[in-house]
């Protein structure tokens, strides 16, 4: 799909210690450690959920920093930058998730009132089993995820301190992490805040000194790049040139379906004190999200000309690398002769931004390894004490792991996020979207729909990521890159959810229906979920229902 090689390391970056830029970063990466530790939690609640504290804007400002990552950051442009009208389908479809997320899923999640996306699974189908299924998918999403991220820090890093692209992923991991155990939820949240903040100022400042700066834009470069489209490479400007009608609404479809079922986005909901905070939170969210999103595609038409002209070819066999594409929001400010420390300025964003995200992502894994799999399947009588152990031992360990793999990533930043979002498409938005919408779900529908969602995916990643990894894989696939071509083109791996996801659905209601239907006490539940009345701060729907004649969850 892509013109040219990953690359690991981006030649055209000035990658050297620069004092300033370091001073600035430095400052940066301790201000998120101070605000970790003045908010560090004593117990699960502070932990998975923040107390259910938080307000619209706050929350809103961590749905966007929690959401724009190194993908956003880096990885849409470097996407646009290298595959030209194919990266737009990230734009849209990243924006349109949140819609959905808005009008049929925001406040009913909140209604329902648990600590996390397997929390819900579980309870909402009755099933251990669910459970553990959706507990192990947000562990593994958060692995996905993460790898992009790790590896958008190692190589901004590369620019602001030098040295080589190993330890900077590990640094800058080996910082993540240990505020995020010592933080949790509450102090995540308000670092979320503070880095939306930083991230968001250094885009746009970066985008409008490089087109004020280079005579590319007079106001408003978000709209001026358009006169600049004439001048590029025709594989920058003309639809479908690296990669086909289907791929792109593949990709998009997927992306969409992905961020209405990513855990670490949906327990944002759960961090509001009520369903209209919970609405607003999402409305909040999505326009701090799309003053990046719609300033991302100028900014790679900039970086995409500066490289022409001072670089050389864009693509082609000795074009931009992967890496540099990953980098071309810093590349582009560097090329453009702006100060060193402004420069450090932009690169510090994309530092914040992948932080953010990776804190999001290791608070969903460690509470679905704590609370969901360790506490409601393995040890119901575990203490808050030792609820915090096994998060915090999870979150050190998904650290390393990621760690190892961002060494030598197998694909693009964006790339690598958008394998998370098949995942999340194919495996629990089904689940979530009939859960909340459906009364009559149950828990047989919801194993078979989640075994079936798995498995899909599983096959695209063994088909198309795994043969670059493994040898016998890599000459089974061959040139094409996947071991079945045709399962490609129906079942990328970038976009499984396109046909994936409707028979996801097909198979979670075909064996809802030939199956028992879910006790009354689940379908009032359900039922509460979209009540025009109000709930109190803390309460959840089961609350509300009364639970005569229910049965015990997890009876598989």
């Amino acid at each position: 799909m892509m013109p040219t090689p990953l690359g690991l390391l981006p030649d055209a970056l000035n990658a050297s210690f620069k004092i300033i830029p370091a001073i600035m970063v430095s400052g940066m990466l301790l201000l998120f450690l101070g605000i970790g530790y003045a908010f560090r939690v004593a117990d699960t609640e502070d932990l998975w959920v923040a107390g259910r504290s938080i307000g619209n804007i706050e929350n809103g400002m961590a749905i966007g920093a929690n959401w724009m990552s190194a993908a956003s950051y880096l990885g849409m442009a470097a996407l646009i930058a290298l595959s030209g009208y194919y990266g737009l389908s990230f734009v849209i479809g990243w924006s349109t998730g949140y819609f959905i997320l808005l009008i049929f899923m925001a406040a009913q999640m909140r209604r329902f009132g648990k600590y996390t996306a397997p929390d819900f699974v579980g309870d909402r189908f009755n099933s251990d089993t669910a459970r553990a299924i959706a507990a192990l998918t947000t562990i593994l999403i958060g692995f996905v995820y993460s790898v992009g991220q790790a590896r958008g820090m190692g190589l901004v890093g590369l620019y602001v301190f030098g040295g080589d692209y190993a330890t900077m992923v590990i640094l800058m991991m080996g910082i993540t992490v240990g505020y995020l155990a010592l933080s949790g939820m509450l102090g995540a949240t308000k670092n979320m805040a503070v880095q939306y903040v930083i991230l968001i100022v250094a885009f746009l400042a970066g985008l409008y000194a490089v087109g004020f700066s280079q005579g590319y834009s007079t106001i408003l470069p978000q709209i001026e790049y358009g006169a600049l489209l004439g001048s590029l490479n025709s594989e920058f400007t003309e639809p479908f040139t690296t990669g086909g009608f289907y791929l792109w609404v593949a990709t998009a479809f997927s992306l969409i379906v992905g961020t209405c079922g990513l855990p670490h986005v949906l327990v944002r909901f759960y961090t509001v004190e009520s369903e209209r905070t919970a609405r607003w939170s999402t409305v909040w969210g999505l326009f701090f999200i799309c003053l990046l999103y719609l300033s991302a595609p100028a900014f790679a038409a900039f970086g995409t000309d500066l490289y022409a002209n001072s670089v050389g070819n864009v693509y082609g066999a000795n074009g931009m690398s992967g890496a540099e594409g990953d980098v071309i929001v810093v590349l582009a400010s560097q090329l453009a002769n702006l100060p060193t420390w402004f420069v450090g300025l932009v690169a510090a964003g994309g530092i914040a931004a992948a932080i953010a995200t990776t804190a999001g992502l290791f608070i969903a894994a460690s509470s679905a390894a704590a609370h969901d799999i360790y506490t409601n399947i393995v040890n119901p009588d575990a203490t808050q004490r030792q609820q915090l152990v096994v998060g915090r031992a999870t979150i050190i360990v998904l650290g390393a792991i990621v760690t190892i793999t961002a060494l030598n990533p197998p694909a693009l930043v964006g790339e690598l996020v958008a394998y998370a979002f098949s995942l999340a498409g194919l495996v629990l938005f089904p689940m979530f979207f009939l859960g909340l919408w459906w009364e009559n779900t149950n828990r047989q529908g919801a194993l078979a729909g989640m075994t079936t969602g798995l498995l899909i995916w599983f096959a695209a990643i063994l088909n198309e990521v795994l043969p670059a990894y493994v040898g016998f894989l890599g000459d089974a696939a061959g040139e094409s890159g996947a071991i079945v071509p045709v399962f490609a083109d129906v079942f990328p791996a970038i976009g499984a959810a396109l046909a994936g996801t409707p028979i996801v659905f097909a198979v979670t209601i075909g064996v809802s229906l030939v199956t028992d239907e879910p006790p009354e006490r689940i379908k009032r539940i359900v039922r509460q979920c979209h009540s025009p009345e109000p709930m109190g701060q803390q309460q959840a729907a089961e609350d509300v229902v009364s639970t005569d004649g229910g049965e015990r969850l997890g009876d598989d």
